[in-house]
């Protein structure tokens, strides 16, 4: 179960509410006046600093090999001095008067590949252009101007999202890298893939674990108790070369999490089984926003685990919801669940056979579990999701559901035990038939899209952390970034 984040306390212990009060606008006023003043220089100084930057990165690029590594010649070195310089008063001018290093960065014949965590911001990139590391990006990044010379420069790995197999190229390009005995830069990578609150770390994705080489950990610090327009401190920690022992080289999951089990202890925060599919999951727009309290994290953690890979979703769903269709509604128990999904019996297929049995009697109904599974696959893509369900749950002639189906379904989507439709199925159902079409839903649902803040939300308050206001709209599923979970292992909770 995930707990609501917490905002951090602006009134500081110890401190009268006068104080705070005088401090909060000291600081307002103070963002005031740099808006107005300090705000434009930095922004120049910025500016002129990449402009500086790039002819120095054009010319170290010309004629240089994207499959090779040239000697690295006095020019190039004094190039890289420079640049290194002009990106350190870019970040001055940015703020970051005081940035702390600690430990000795490895050589990259001692560690090819060097581990960044908790990644948060943009800022993040500064330990880059500190160092001069690689890195992995997107392969549209080389197309912007300027700075697509300064990316270029530092000899990336790019990933291209319009090649279906870039995934698989990608990891043996990083895997080249590493294993060439220090030929090339060293590879800067954040496992997390997605950025956090730094409250906790979230599960490593194994791309930088899979070459099996002795790893660097780098851990990232922000100091500030309370953020200045003036000064931003930043603080990176080099931790001891991490190496591999011969079971965690056959198995970079491991190898992932006993680096990242590290890398919390050094920075003294909880680690999370969530991962960056899971704040997808969870921040993805779509007509209904998750619940803080709802079971799909763990749903899809549980899908992950079984090898359900979302490559294969639209494949599966079609072959789930047909099969699903035939049922009926017929309730199966775990020997048929698990023959259904062409799984043999498991740990965690009775895990996740245990979030569909509400009644506790040993059987589910497996439309709920394609429900879900359409949900965690395709997260932005409610009308599909409820279209999907609207065909295993309907009538044969007409595809209409009930009130009390309309709740099943709306409580698989939204992974919580309990909801109330009674108003929305009213709403919709303005003839009062007692039944309802998906067209019937589709058309109110293009008339009303803000729908279920209107009809959901505030009929289950508690759901949302609170109940939605005019002067407050909802957070992307009810959802922030804090993924921290509150011994969500203790207790599982049903889906419905």
């Amino acid at each position: 179960m995930l707990t609501v984040p917490s905002c951090r306390p602006i009134f500081y212990p110890g401190s009268c509410w006068l104080e705070s009060l005088v401090d909060i606008c000291c600081v307002s006023l103070q963002i005031g006046v740099m808006t107005l003043t300090l705000f434009p220089i930095r922004l120049f100084v910025a500016a002129f600093m990449m402009l500086l930057a790039w002819p120095f990165a054009f010319i170290a690029t010309m004629g240089r090999s994207e499959a090779a590594v040239e000697p690295q010649c006095l020019w190039r070195r004094v190039v890289d001095i420079i640049l290194r310089t002009i990106m350190r008063v870019m970040w001055f001018a940015g703020g970051f008067h005081w940035i702390s290093v600690k430990g000795r960065q490895a050589l990259p014949t001692e560690a090819p590949i060097l581990t960044l965590g908790p990644h948060s911001s943009y800022f993040d990139a500064i330990p880059v252009t500190m160092t001069m590391a690689t890195i992995v990006m997107k392969a549209e990044s080389k197309d912007i101007p300027l700075w697509g010379t300064l990316i270029k420069y530092i000899r990336p790995v790019f990933v291209s999202r319009s090649d279906q197999d870039s995934r698989r190229k990608t990891v043996e390009e990083i895997k080249r890298r590493a294993q060439s005995g220090g030929e090339w830069p060293q590879i800067m990578i954040f496992p997390e893939g997605t950025c956090t609150n730094r409250s906790c770390l979230i599960t490593f994705k194994p791309g930088a674990f899979i070459p099996a080489v002795p790893i660097q950990p780098v851990v990232i610090r922000y100091p500030n108790k309370l953020v200045s327009p003036l000064v931003v401190l930043l603080c990176f920690q080099f931790l001891p070369i991490y190496t591999p022992n011969e079971e965690e080289k056959r198995n970079p999951p491991l190898f992932a999490h006993n680096v990242r089990r590290l890398m919390a202890k050094a920075l003294d925060v909880p680690v999370t089984d969530y991962s960056f599919e899971d704040c997808q999951l969870a921040m993805a727009e779509g007509q209904l926003k998750l619940p803080v309290d709802t079971c799909l994290l763990e749903f899809a953690r549980l899908v992950r685990r079984l090898g359900q890979k979302r490559e294969n979703s639209e494949k599966l769903l079609k072959e789930y919801s047909k099969r699903a269709r035939k049922l009926q509604g017929q309730r199966q128990s775990l020997e048929d669940f698990a023959q259904f999904l062409d799984l043999p019996l498991s740990d965690v297929l009775r895990d996740m056979f245990a979030l569909f049995d509400e009644q506790e009697d040993g059987t589910v109904d497996i439309r709920e579990f394609v429900v879900a599974f359409s949900v965690v696959c395709r997260p932005a893509k409610t009308l599909e999701t409820i279209k999907l369900a609207f065909t295993m749950f309907g009538d044969e002639d007409d595809w209409a559901i009930t009130e009390g189906e309309l709740a099943c379904i709306l409580r698989t989507a939204l992974g919580v035990a309990e909801l109330r439709v009674s108003r929305l199925f009213s709403a919709i159902d303005v003839d009062d038939s007692g039944k309802l079409t998906f067209e019937m839903f589709q058309s109110f649902v293009e008339q009303q899209p803000d729908f279920a803040e209107e009809f959901l939300y505030a009929d289950n308050a508690g759901f949302w952390g609170s109940p939605p206001s005019s002067s407050s709209s909802p957070v992307s599923n009810g959802f922030c970034a804090d993924f921290t979970p509150n011994d969500h292992h203790t207790g599982q909770k049903k889906l419905n």
